[in-house]
């Protein structure tokens, strides 16, 4: 072999290696809606729609640095008018075209400074996989106790006068105070909850989906942080 057929050999051995997805145990999509599939015995598996959106390493933090190790992960492409002077030029900076609005750290055993501008890779998340799904729920509103926390309620035929009211919330001279925590109307929802151990069905990523099995949190369109099972 010449000395050209190995430099060449060697340029694109780097380009390959430049190209590189980066692996990482946690990713962030955006909850389509949900359906449903048939299995092979025809019984049908509610599951929901995860569309699949780029995941781009945006900043790496060192130990050297910043006193710990991690990855910020960018997601969330908006148009370019409507990002900050500061975050353009934190995308900059890190050699991405696209305007990301939306930043995240994921923690990572290996630290690699030359993973900037980078994009994550999905080939950790396979079928049959167990994940731990990240969103914030819907907002509810301001919500009484039979709404928010499944109370019964009082009777509801004429002449009562306790039908959807909390009741009684504490004792009078002892201890003389309502203790803390005490279940109350108030605002319902918009909280980031988790569900864990679901199983991943399909990734499609081809056209751009994941397939979950049962509901996650968060409305149509929202957020949600994909991670590997921490108790599988």
């Amino acid at each position: 072999m010449s000395e050209e057929n190995k430099v060449e050999d060697v340029a694109t051995e780097e380009v390959k290696t430049e190209n590189v997805a980066v692996s990482l145990e946690t990713i962030f999509a955006q909850k389509a809606g949900m359906t449903r599939i048939f299995d092979e015995s025809g019984k049908h598996i509610p599951v929901t729609v995860v569309k699949l959106i780029p995941n781009v390493i945006s900043q790496v933090k060192t130990v050297e640095k910043d006193g710990y190790g991690a990855y910020q992960v960018a997601y969330g492409e908006k148009r370019e008018k409507l990002i900050t002077k500061p975050v353009q030029g934190k995308l900059a900076k890190a050699g991405l075209s696209k305007t990301y609005s939306k930043f995240a750290e994921v923690k990572n055993d290996e630290i690699t400074e030359s993973n900037l501008g980078k994009e994550v890779s999905l080939d950790v998340f396979q079928p049959q996989l167990f994940v731990d799904v990240t969103g914030k729920s819907k907002g509810k509103g301001f919500a009484g106790v039979i709404k928010r926390y499944g109370f019964s309620g009082g009777p509801g035929a004429h002449g009562s006068k306790f039908h959807r009211t909390p009741g009684s919330i504490g004792q009078s001279a002892t201890p003389g105070r309502v203790f803390k925590q005490k279940k109350m109307p108030g605002r319902m929802g918009n909280d980031v909850k988790t569900i864990q151990n679901v199983q991943v069905l399909e990734v499609n990523k081809d056209q751009g989906y994941m397939l979950l099995k049962g509901s996650v949190p968060g409305a149509k369109n929202g957020f949600v942080k994909i991670t590997k099972a921490l108790k599988k």
